[in-house]
């Protein structure tokens, strides 16, 4: 029998994976909406197994997506586009962006952080209780660290931003879809343009040293903002949302900050706001006591995987002091993501700050109202109202 992707979470239960999702067993036939039968994989250890193995390829021509509404996979990734790349042509730009990764700037950036945060939550209070918690903090907090790294221009950073979200909407026609890609992409080839002309010292002019085209830098300044943005902002403001909603593990973090790093973890593991990735095979492979043949796709659950009872005991419990080794909130193999340590610091500075700024802190209206974001690819909530005692 094969079924479509569930997508709804419970009602009930916002942090938790779609409803049905794990009863399907670690490996599943599945139906996508183009018409192509693959395979659904939700157990940890299967789903690490194919994001290791290089014979489940990320090639953009071979994808099928299990959304309604994605377009099929039938023209390679643009030149830059590295996540929809395999090797050698992937590990070449993950080289490249690796190098510009370098210790004195990731220590610049930590420190930008810790200023950027104190500055949010210091507005926020001057503003007074309640206050939204998404345009506060969760949303410029990334937006401002990601145009630091590659360069943008900060006053331009509510532009781009609307254009990343209007990308990312489940619900857009193709028309729409387009229109977004297109401004965005401009967006960057103005600022690849800027960069030719007067480097500084960010990401995006560190690669134009290189033997990169513009089509290859614009490519690639879509690919990390994209990956870089929305992503931490859903993280943030979700995991403070989850955090108000388990008052104990709340209570841990405020009473000791230096369990910052290992509430992080457990909260990617927890929320996994990624929905799933996919994998197309390349030759016919054994899997879980199953042959998927060459030419199916394989679409790798990450809420399923990081909820797996065979890899973490009690997976439905917020837990922050368990340990979290093997989650794949951040993917896995070769292809993992390439800012998990910019989105780590961020969580982990910001998380405690915000906890020691605002002793009192708590949700403005009932749990049951904060409406989750199951119009967007990736899980959050548009808002989240938040109250404090001055």
């Amino acid at each position: 029998m094969t079924r479509t992707l569930p997508t709804e979470r419970p009602a009930d239960r916002p942090f938790d994976p779609p409803a049905g999702l794990r009863e399907r067993g670690p490996l599943s036939r599945l139906d996508y909406p183009d018409g192509h039968t693959g395979w659904l994989v939700t157990g940890h250890a299967l789903v690490r197994e194919v994001l290791a193995d290089q014979r489940f390829s990320a090639r953009a021509e071979l994808r099928h997506l299990p959304v309604p509404g994605a377009p099929g996979g039938d023209q390679p990734a643009p030149p830059g586009m590295f996540g929809s790349m395999d090797a050698p042509e992937h590990t070449r730009y993950r080289r490249l962006l690796a190098g510009q990764f370098t210790v004195r700037r990731m220590r610049r950036l930590t420190e930008r952080i810790q200023v950027i945060t104190d500055e949010h939550l210091t507005a926020m209070a001057e503003r007074g209780s309640p206050a939204d918690l998404v345009p506060a903090l969760a949303r410029p907090l990334p937006a401002q660290v990601i145009c630091e790294v590659l360069g943008v221009p900060y006053a331009d950073r509510d532009r781009f931003h609307q254009h990343a979200l209007d990308l990312f909407r489940l619900d857009n026609t193709p028309e729409q879809a387009g229109a977004a890609y297109a401004a965005l992409h401009g967006f960057i080839g103005e600022l690849v343009e800027a960069k030719r002309k007067t480097a500084t010292d960010d990401l995006l002019s560190g690669l134009t040293e290189s033997d990169l085209t513009d089509t290859e830098l614009v490519n690639i300044g879509f690919t990390l903002l994209g990956a870089g943005l929305d992503t931490t902002t859903n993280q943030l403001a979700l995991g403070v949302f989850a955090l108000l909603e388990h008052p104990a593990q709340l209570a841990a973090l405020r009473a000791d900050p230096g369990l910052a790093d290992r509430a992080v973890e457990e909260l990617l593991r927890y929320l996994s706001i990624i929905p799933f990735t996919v994998r197309t095979a390349l030759e016919d492979v054994e899997l879980g006591g199953q042959r998927i043949a060459a030419g199916e796709a394989v679409t790798v659950s990450v809420p399923a995987a990081n909820r797996d009872p065979a890899h973490f005991a009690d997976p439905d419990v917020l837990d922050l002091l368990r340990k979290t080794s093997g989650h794949v909130a951040f993917g896995h193999g070769i292809h993992q993501c390439l800012g998990q340590q910019r989105a780590r610091v961020q969580l982990q500075v910001a998380l405690p700050a915000l906890l020691g700024k605002f002793p009192t802190l708590r949700l403005a209206v009932p749990a049951g109202e904060i409406a989750p974001r199951s119009d967007m690819l990736i899980y959050g909530v548009h808002e989240l109202p938040v109250a404090w005692e001055d």
